[in-house]
């Protein structure tokens, strides 16, 4: 569907990315994508339950295995919430049997809100695409909207009865970098019936309890700066201390507190994976954990010294497996296994353990057949899906295809030959086009 392509690819709220899209949509079942997100759901009610069920509720102990840094935990506890919404997006491959979680992340600040609904909801203008999505009953949920849904109620807590105003607030300096991305979110957000501001955290201040923005007062932050920029800025903490404030008298309310970066550490899926560790689980749940992820250890300096078997497992199975840092996302630090010779792998292991670092099973995802438009031959692709969600469920699937072979990590970070993709989920009732966000439970 060559037209398809060129449709998405002009379309006015997609053009200004300047990304390649993949020759055709991704399907999967919708049942199964309801199914992994029902999964989803319960797996981070486990990682918000980690503090208490492996550590005694010790804050601290449960930290120190994070490897989260003195100056990081501060901002994390003067900001007092330490139970996050469910918001974020989930990262993972697809075996050709099921979903596996590679990582998750939690909170305002990931990106791909505004840009991933927009694909199939292009693609859907398209009378040909349009009828062939009728007749083969595939739909999709529109993250933005489902965004909106999510603000709207979390706003009513401070705005009831009336539309909330909601402020995106970015770092010092980050709108150089990341504007024209907000920008994109905004205009799509504008579009689902919510109109944001857009700022800098240097350009509100606090009165009377609530932050504002000139005279207008803001009733929710949707907060895309992390704990780490407040910590490494000499003047971070005058920086926040008007939301500060403002959170802390309840006037305007934080979307996602930063305790949402603690428990997106990789090493909480690592507590999780780890048998030894999990005695507190039910049957039920290990169930769950081993369906959704992958084997997954954490590495630091204290297992290199205690857990010997664990670190020769590691080096047995290098083949099998990846390394990949805590803090870092989009693949960078990550350290093939089966790219690697071993006295790489042994050293990487040792440098990456300072750090804090994770070692997780390979997953091969399947292939996905595309033929190109152009010679029409078929070729094989691999893809990463991006499933977003809120506390309603699932709030709709984007994915990154690079040609099979050519990469081992796909990452939703685009390197130079990925293409991106709608995702249609098929269902088995007679419901096509664009469904709203609870459906996908």
């Amino acid at each position: 569907m060559p037209s398809v392509a060129r449709y998405v690819k002009d379309f006015p709220t997609l053009a200004p990315w300047n990304v390649e899209f993949l020759a055709r949509p991704l399907f999967v079942a919708e049942r199964e994508i309801r199914e992994f997100a029902d999964d989803l759901r319960h797996l981070i009610d486990m990682l918000f339950s980690l503090p208490d069920r492996m550590f005694g509720g010790d804050l601290e102990a449960f930290r120190s295995v994070l490897g989260i840094s003195d100056d990081r935990w501060e901002a994390i506890r003067r900001f007092g919430d330490l139970l996050p919404p469910h918001y974020g997006r989930a990262d993972m491959y697809h075996d050709g049997t099921s979903f596996k979680l590679l990582e998750f992340n939690l909170g305002s600040e990931a990106g791909g809100w505004g840009f991933a609904g927009e694909i199939s909801r292009a693609a859907m203008e398209v009378d040909a695409f349009a009828g062939f999505a009728r007749r083969n009953r595939l739909g999709y949920v529109h993250p933005v909207r489902a965004a909106v849904e999510a603000l709207r109620r979390f706003g009513a807590r401070v705005a009831p009865g009336r539309e909330p105003v909601v402020a995106l607030l970015e770092w010092r300096g980050g709108l150089k970098d990341y504007g024209e991305h907000w920008a994109n979110f905004q205009s799509a957000l504008r579009w689902a019936g919510l109109d944001i501001l857009v700022a800098e955290v240097s350009d509100v201040h606090e009165r009377e309890g609530a932050l504002y923005l000139g005279d207008t007062k803001i009733d929710v932050v949707y907060r895309t700066f992390v704990p780490d920029q407040i910590a490494e800025e000499p003047d971070g903490w005058d920086l926040v201390a008007p939301l500060l404030r403002a959170h802390g008298a309840g006037g305007t309310l934080l979307w996602t507190p930063l305790s949402s970066n603690m428990f997106a550490n990789k090493s909480c899926m690592a507590l999780l994976s780890d048998a030894a560790r999990r005695r507190d689980l039910s049957e039920d749940e290990c169930r769950l954990v081993d369906r959704v992820l992958p084997w997954t250890r954490l590495i630091n300096t204290e297992t290199l010294k205690t857990d010997t078997d664990l670190v020769d497992e590691c080096l047995e199975r290098r083949e099998q497996l990846i390394l990949k840092v805590n803090a870092r996302g989009g693949g960078v630090g990550a350290v093939v296994g089966w790219e690697t010779d071993d006295a790489t792998w042994r050293r990487a292991l040792k440098d990456s353990a300072a750090e804090g670092c994770v070692v997780q099973q390979r997953v091969v995802p399947r292939s996905e057949f595309v033929v190109d438009p152009v010679t029409g031959e078929t070729e094989e692709w691999q893809a990463v899906y991006g499933m977003f969600y809120t506390p309603q469920g699932c709030a709709g699937t984007f994915a990154k295809a690079v040609p099979a072979g050519a990469s081992s990590i796909i990452s939703i970070a685009p390197p130079a030959n990925a293409r991106i993709a709608a995702v249609f989920h098929q269902s088995e009732l007679p419901v096509w086009g664009e469904v709203p966000a609870d459906t996908a439970k």
